[in-house]
């Protein structure tokens, strides 16, 4: 079997590799490409890195590449015998043929040099251990030691050793193993599953940084909920991350939702993905209904209630996210969206008042058409007519957002009149007296009572002067008295 056998979807990347067999060849190296390449090479995936396995010194192979190439990037990583170079849009990885051992303590391999088989024999999954010739004397014959192709053909993740073996090793391969099952939509062997559910503990040696970038591979990918539910089923998300997995078996009024809180929130999380890219929105769909649980009550008349959870579920994710050592700089904007979440349905009322249309925009700011993203997704009713009503309901609201922005200009809502101004108008100095104004004057438009422009704000100025001056005196005093 040759890997010309396989179209190729990257011209440039074959002309690339090409070279490297010449460089190879020019200075009496073997070298293999391997591993994630050649499986994506098969499966008619694009791919921007080249692994390459070197049956000698893959630093001083990878050093010669930089040399041939005249690249100006070689990162070397002694300690493992491996090398990175970096040419044109590319990374080359270079791995010298080798051996591992583990301790009991530590996913960090003890490697020394090996063989081919020594190497292709250490790689995490069958579907990995793929590996052809870039020499010209063989150049693209394929090397399957352990009926990697077959398992690809079947779409089949299983280790090429015992996988207890495997995970007791290397814990981090037990989110690999989910992470490619859920891109590649591929189904991971009975044993192979058996073994990540036993080993799910084994975890505990890795880094939360490692596990976290695993993670967020598998709410990248098409249908995060494949992953999700993986990690459910082996316990390994009940074992990382207790608090989602106790959103399953939490049950929810039939006419809104046909499944628990779990299988609803995965469905929501896959049409979320559906629409959108941005991994922080996902994180919003996965985490919209955290509190549930923790808010749920029978009421006889309804049935089940949630009374308060997404206020709730918005103050626990910023010590969840810690917890689980997920990144804090976008916390922010997945609080403010699990908490306005219920906000826009309730706008579709006839009688809803600008107002509170307005006051959903500026809160919602510059993340709005996300949070009717989210929204629009959380309806996940087996009922196709429900699923209409509420789509319907969804661009009424839509539609009124869109009349109040036109007809206020509040896409960018401050104050008309500047704090500058203000103080001078009061004769105040920098304080927070003229915060409490400004904001006298933003509910003035935001209730409706003065149209949204200078002249309006000076007016209400104005007639309010003393009511106003009487406001900040109050809150002088409340100051003196307090110090």
């Amino acid at each position: 079997m040759n890997i010309n056998e396989f179209p190729s979807v990257d011209k440039k990347n074959d002309e690339l590799i090409k070279r490297l067999g010449d460089i190879a060849d020019k200075y009496n190296f073997e070298v293999y490409a391997v591993g994630g390449y050649v499986r994506d090479r098969i499966l008619g995936r694009e791919r921007k890195e080249i692994d390459l396995l070197v049956v000698g010194d893959g630093i001083q192979f990878a050093n010669l590449v930089k040399k041939e190439l005249k690249s100006n990037e070689l990162i070397v990583y002694r300690n493992f015998g491996t090398a990175l170079v970096k040419y044109d849009d590319y990374k080359i990885e270079f791995v010298g043929s080798r051996r591992e051992s583990y301790t009991k303590h530590s996913r960090n391999p003890l490697v020394e040099p090996g063989t081919f088989e020594d190497d292709i024999r250490r790689r995490d999954f069958t579907i990995n251990t793929l590996a052809f010739s870039i020499n010209q004397k063989n150049f693209g014959e394929i090397v399957d030691l352990f009926n990697g192709y077959e398992d690809l053909k079947n779409k089949i993740i299983k280790t090429p050793l015992d996988p207890f073996i495997t995970f007791d090793d290397d814990p981090l391969r037990i989110m690999r193993a989910i992470r490619f099952a859920t891109q590649l939509k591929f189904t991971i062997e009975e044993n192979t599953l058996k073994a990540i559910e036993e080993m799910r503990e084994r975890l505990q040696i890795v880094s939360q940084e490692r596990i976290v970038d695993e993670f967020f591979k598998i709410m990248m990918s098409d249908k995060p909920s494949i992953g999700l539910a993986l990690m459910y089923k082996t316990k390994v998300l009940e074992f990382l991350y207790p608090e989602i997995a106790n959103m399953a078996g939490v049950e929810q009024r039939k006419e809104y939702h046909h499944k628990d809180v779990f299988w609803h929130t995965l469905e929501v999380v896959d049409k979320v993905a559906e629409k959108s890219n941005n991994l922080w929105l996902r994180l919003a769909a996965l985490f919209h209904d955290i509190a549930k649980p923790l808010t749920k009550a029978y009421d006889e008349k309804v049935g089940w209630t949630f009374h308060g959870h997404e206020e709730l579920g918005a103050r626990m994710v910023k010590k969840l996210f810690i917890k689980y050592k997920f990144p804090l700089y976008k916390i922010d904007y997945i609080e403010k969206l699990i908490r306005l979440h219920l906000r826009p349905i309730a706008l579709v009322d006839e009688q809803v008042t600008d107002s509170a249309v307005r006051r959903l925009i500026v809160a919602a700011g510059e993340d709005l058409e996300d949070l009717i993203t989210l929204c629009r997704c959380d309806i996940t009713s087996k009922n196709p007519e429900k699923i209409k009503t509420y789509q319907q309901n969804y661009d009424k609201v839509v539609q009124k957002i869109h009349d109040v922005i036109e007809r206020d200009k509040l896409r960018a809502f401050q104050s008309p009149v500047r704090g500058e101004e203000i103080m001078k108008i009061f004769k105040l100095p920098p304080c927070k007296g003229v915060g409490i104004i400004k904001e006298k004057i933003e509910n003035a438009i935001l209730d409706g009572e003065i149209p949204n422009t200078y002249e309006a704000a000076i007016d209400y100025i104005n007639q309010h002067f003393d009511e106003l001056n009487k406001e900040v005196e109050i809150y002088r005093n409340n100051q003196y008295l307090k110090s």
